[in-house]
């Protein structure tokens, strides 16, 4: 039995937390999907949405079983289109907890076909989240720890500072 996931997300920009996280996904999973949201709701990207999917393929194209694609819409609804049987989040503190139960929940209710599971990050991405990258890049720090390089050469651009 092969069993796909996906990893859904904004990826705005892909950090190299995301990056580390995928890796550790595709070890468990046949195939990993790494699905970035072009309609965020509420959040506004500083990255556009053709940009973040760019982003996180050049990132991710040397790890054979992930793909990246980006998606409208319930992402409850890309994972049963694409025959994705989890979808695997990220839990960097208690903090994220609740509000990752209550997606899992929603999920749950919307289709019986879809788990997921939650991975917690590796100690040392553990603090790592797009916006401190971005708000660090806006305000002139040094970024190179925590994006590749081309992500960061992208962010600089952003922000003005190439």
């Amino acid at each position: 039995m092969t069993v796909s996931a996906m990893y859904p997300g904004t990826f705005d920009p892909i950090t190299l937390g995301h990056e580390d996280f995928v890796r550790r996904a595709a070890k468990l999973y046949d195939k990993v999907v790494v699905a970035v949201a072009a309609n965020t709701g509420t959040k506004k990207t500083m990255f556009s949405f053709e940009e973040r999917v760019d982003l996180a393929q050049q990132t991710l194209a040397k790890i054979d079983n992930v793909e990246v694609a980006g998606y409208e819409g319930l992402t409850i609804d890309f994972a049963h289109d694409n025959n994705l049987a989890v979808i695997v989040r990220g839990l960097r503190a208690v903090s994220d907890f609740e509000y990752e139960f209550q997606l899992a929940s929603m999920n749950r209710h919307l289709t019986q076909d879809v788990e997921t599971a939650f991975l917690t990050p590796t100690d040392k991405f553990t603090f790592i989240s797009s916006t401190l990258v971005r708000e660090v890049a806006s305000l002139g720090g040094d970024v190179t720890e925590f994006v590749s390089p081309h992500v960061k050469e992208a962010l600089l651009a952003k922000v003005g500072r190439d």
